[in-house]
């Protein structure tokens, strides 16, 4: 199989983007690939660095304020989507995947232009601008959430998110790797890949006040707030960490996830039926994260605090309310597992495999 597969911008496109790449390469070691994505965001260092053959586009978002600016984008979308035509043509690919951000708008018009088959992947509740456009001429559409089944048309699939699969299938790192007791609960609070300084800022009076408590708590800062937050003197069961590579890893061995709504860490949360109380970013676009957290929040498969709720009482109730209230937190846990698609990424491929017959 030959592939041309784009997502951008965030890592809730470009590691769903990897595990369909990874899991085609495991399934037909002859395929070969070809990653298009921006010259200037994140993706154009995690995918050469994953070993994949990459081709940058210079292409930005529209802004809705700068007027000349989205003009000169839409000079951009028209240079990329001719360059896209031109890789297309010398790399014959057999499909044309987007798994969302702007920069896959061009390469998957392009992909249609040429009659090559496409097939996009929406990992939030709530469509993406460039998926709901792209949505009406694509082959194929897969979708993490059922509730998202509404915004497309019949050729809309239920797929789940492939971060969910890889979740499943990666080797534990257990909470004694961080001086926990293997007897011990644990919490694990994370704020997304790069943190939050708001909700660092509203999580010290928490963390200042369990030392009494019969659990131990992983918090993660983000990198960029580390050397600044870890200077605050919290009691022995906090362990404040800058990040954490292979999250999934660690929520094998963590008995409650308090984090953002991102469609990535949501996905591992249904995978792995963990019980979590999310905390959804409100400066996302279309406020994507709080209908993610209200997905679950419906389906009483996870607990959800508006950022503007927030308060050390409330966190420190919703968790002592879990770990007390045993029928609960074992509902949570059954209902977030029940709205996962355990082999998403090995469905995604063999749905490729018949679009390309």
């Amino acid at each position: 199989m030959r592939v041309i597969i784009s997502a951008g911008g965030t890592g809730g496109h470009i590691y769903p983007a990897l595990a369909i790449i990874n899991k085609i390469k495991e399934k037909d070691s002859s395929s070969e690939f070809l990653y298009i994505g921006t010259h200037n965001r994140m993706e154009k260092d995690i995918v050469p660095a994953a070993g994949f053959k990459y081709e940058p586009i210079e292409i930005y978002g529209f802004s809705k304020k700068d007027i000349k600016r989205d003009i000169k984008n839409i000079g951009l979308i028209l240079k990329a989507e001719k360059k896209c035509l031109k890789i297309m043509k010398e790399f014959k690919p057999d499909v044309v995947i987007g798994v969302g951000g702007y920069v896959t708008y061009p390469v998957l018009r392009a992909a249609k232009k040429l009659k090559i088959k496409t097939f996009i992947h929406e990992q939030n509740s709530i469509p993406g601008k460039s998926n709901k456009v792209l949505s009406r001429s694509a082959d194929l559409i897969g979708v993490s959430f059922e509730d998202s089944l509404k915004y497309f048309g019949k050729n809309a699939v239920l797929t789940g998110n492939p971060c969910g699969e890889r979740a499943i299938d990666i080797a534990p790192t257990l909470k004694s790797k961080y001086g926990i007791d293997k007897k011990r609960k644990c919490v694990l609070i994370v704020q997304g890949s790069l943190g939050s300084n708001v909700m660092n800022n509203k999580m010290k009076s928490y963390l200042s006040s369990i030392k009494d408590e019969d659990y131990d708590v992983i918090y993660v800062t983000g990198k960029d707030y580390y050397d600044s937050f870890s200077s605050n003197k919290f009691s022995s069961n906090v362990h404040i960490v800058p990040f954490i590579d292979n999250m999934s890893a660690l929520m094998k061995d963590i008995d409650i996830i308090v984090t953002r709504a991102g469609a990535s860490v949501i996905s591992e949360i249904m995978a792995l039926g963990k019980v979590s109380i999310l905390i959804p970013s409100p400066y996302v676009a279309n406020n994507h994260q709080y209908y993610n957290a209200k997905s679950l929040d419906d389906n009483k498969a996870a607990i959800m605090i508006l950022e503007k709720d927030f308060s050390e009482e409330l966190l420190k109730e919703k968790i002592s309310t879990l770990f007390k209230d045993k029928l609960l937190y074992n509902q949570i846990s059954k209902n977030v597992k029940s709205m996962s698609v355990d082999n998403s990424s090995t469905l995604i491929y063999n749905l490729l495999k018949d679009l390309i017959k």
